[in-house]
């Protein structure tokens, strides 16, 4: 059966929580036993997405396991990466904030995995539907957050615009 990313990996969580799974291999033998099909590639990057990590278990076993908590879930950098590269498609100064804008409706996906790698100075961010406002520590700096963000993305920051007033503009007319 052919599913989409977003439903294996809630599938790979729920077999997370009824099974002890200690390989990757296992896992991938689960989801084929419901018909799904994956590389243990694509399982392995599956697990590194949802941060799963490995635990010790009551006799002495290795378990995969996902941490409770979200906010526990520590995405990879390179996972940061691949998303800024394939949903960022700008990256300006705003004051104190970093502007990252997204197609419409992927703006959640990629301020959760800014969020979730915890990338030195990143506070945190708000997201839109197509806009995300990440907020930046003052020992880092906005320009410096904004470069590595838009490095990532392989786009350039837009230079920031100044703003004319309107009698401004009328006078030089």
């Amino acid at each position: 059966m052919r599913i989409s990313k977003q439903q294996r990996q809630h599938r790979i969580t729920q077999l997370l929580e009824d099974h002890v799974v200690s390989s990757q291999t296992q896992l991938v033998d689960l989801l084929g036993s419901e018909g799904i099909a994956a590389t243990q590639a694509t399982v392995s990057r599956d697990l590194d997405e949802l941060g799963a990590i490995s635990v010790r278990i009551p006799g002495g076993e290795r378990a995969l396991a996902l941490p409770a908590l979200p906010v526990h879930q520590v995405a990879p950098v390179d996972h940061l990466r691949r998303v800024l590269g394939e949903w960022a498609v700008d990256v300006a100064v705003a004051g104190p904030l970093v502007v990252v804008r997204t197609p419409p409706g992927c703006a959640h996906v990629v301020a959760s995995a800014l969020d979730r790698t915890g990338l030195d100075g990143v506070v945190g961010s708000v997201a839109g539907d197509d806009t995300i406002m990440v907020a930046v520590s003052d020992d880092v700096g906005v320009a410096e957050v904004a470069a590595e963000l838009a490095e990532m993305a392989g786009i350039e920051v837009r230079p920031r615009q100044r703003r004319t007033s309107s009698r401004t503009t009328q006078q030089r007319r």
